[in-house]
């Protein structure tokens, strides 16, 4: 985004929105892909903790446990009217969609946008190869309640999306102006297959990947300008952020790190710590900078100490940040953080600022030919043999392990490593964990 190095397009209301906030230069999504960090965001816990890793896809049979409680529930019980415009990812089967967690409203897709039986050329498989692992995917539907209402088929399609979101988040500041109300807007993109629509084709100087997110960025100046219109941008918190870092091995239709190491599906710094901009005029300050540690996880309790909801019943993760959004910068709500990914991984632990990265096997995106236009690059895959230690004050690019030189660090997370594993489990070490639940 524009706050931090946008290169050859322009934000200018999410620039807006951060002069007018806080923004946070520590802020982790739960997990460095799909429905693992949206579970994460919506229950407040880690996402392995409920049973839900990686991306789920539309021929799994699970998804977000009835059992578990979202930020909707939540904030149902003070009254508040609540709606998902975009994509959902926990479940595409009637009874694991948003209406039967909490949500009163839902429109969008029910999982990723690049999840259907088209190539990357924006051909239908069937035309081209019928032995594809594409053709198992079904068409992409689009839902409104429980009851599909349309089609994702063509590029084109792809297009229309952004604005329509916007559209129908629009149209419910409107028709519950009058209510307290909670909207959520997962957009669909700037995930691949990248769609926008002919108010931005060509806008940016970047291609495609720019002009999308000039109109992204757009759909968040229309929805600041709905509240303004309806009086009510005095009175509500706007959060913005990102599920997961960027999935580099799509060249020039991915984002940039800014210098963090990989991107997308890696728990190093490039796959989970994101932007996190939050504006609420009046109590949280202007322009402020926060470098404190904070996840999406922890977006939950925070909602939930802003408007005294009971917090949920079963054990959460997340940690109140309002010290931090009233201003109080001396404040540390969370000082550690676990890194998961892929079925129940243990690959990292952080205390403040220092971070751990534990044996495992993953990806990496480096020295590898990048796609184009569209088109996937090639990953490589990995093995971390040896636990690392980053110190991330100094180098945020995990370039130089430093664990020889401070041992009693490494020996200090490491007992944290340890608690993370016995309380959730570890498939690594093949560690159970006591308080794993079931999606």
């Amino acid at each position: 985004i524009g706050r931090t190095g946008a290169n050859q397009y322009e934000t200018p209301n999410l620039n807006r929105l951060a002069n007018q906030g806080t923004q946070f230069t520590w802020y982790y999504s739960p997990q460095a892909v799909c429905s693992a960090s949206r579970a994460g965001l919506l229950t407040g816990c880690y996402p392995n903790r409920i049973g839900i890793s990686g991306a789920l896809m539309p021929w799994a049979k699970i998804g977000i446990n009835s059992e578990e409680t979202t930020i909707a529930e939540v904030l149902k019980t003070k009254g508040y009217h609540t709606g998902i415009i975009g994509k959902w990812h926990l479940g595409h089967h009637k009874e694991l969609l948003p209406l039967q967690h909490g949500f009163d409203d839902y429109y969008g897709i029910p999982y990723s946008n690049d999840m259907w039986p088209v190539d990357f050329d924006g051909v239908p498989i069937q035309l081209k190869d019928t032995t594809s692992n594409k053709m198992k995917y079904p068409i992409l539907p689009l839902i409104e309640g429980n009851v599909k209402v349309g089609e994702v088929r063509t590029l084109a399609d792809q297009d229309k999306l952004t604005t329509d979101y916007t559209e129908h988040a629009v149209k419910f500041i409107e028709q519950h102006k009058k209510e307290h109300f909670f909207l959520y807007l997962p957009h669909s993109m700037v995930h691949i297959p990248l769609g926008v629509s002919d108010k931005f084709r060509g806008k940016s100087k970047q291609g495609l990947y720019g002009d999308v997110m000039m109109e992204i960025d757009w759909s968040i100046g229309e929805i600041m300008k709905a509240l303004k219109q309806n009086d009510l941008d005095k009175n509500t918190l706007i959060i913005f952020t990102s599920d997961n870092g960027p999935w580099l091995n799509f060249g020039n239709h991915a984002g940039t790190t800014g210098g963090l190491r990989e991107g997308k599906g890696t728990s190093w710094e490039g796959g989970q710590r994101v932007p996190c901009i939050m504006r609420w005029p009046g109590v949280i300050p202007e322009g402020e900078i926060c470098n404190k540690l904070a996840s999406a996880i922890d977006i939950l309790p925070t909602l939930a100490a802003i408007t005294g909801a009971p917090l949920p019943d079963k054990k959460i993760d997340g940690v109140s940040l309002l010290p931090l959004l009233l201003g109080d910068m001396t404040s540390s709500p969370r000082h550690n953080f676990y890194y998961y990914y892929q079925q129940n991984s243990l690959e990292g632990v952080q205390k403040d600022y220092w971070k751990l990265i534990l044996p495992h096997k993953g990806i990496s995106y480096v020295g590898v030919e990048q796609g184009k236009d569209g088109w996937p690059g090639k990953t490589i895959s990995v093995t971390v043999t040896e636990s690392e230690l980053y110190d991330l004050r100094r180098d945020p690019g995990e370039r130089y392990n430093v664990a020889d030189m401070y041992p009693e660090i490494v020996k200090d997370l490491q007992v944290i490593a340890g608690e993370a594993r016995q309380d959730m489990g570890d498939d690594i070490t093949k560690v159970p964990g006591a308080n794993r639940r079931k999606a």
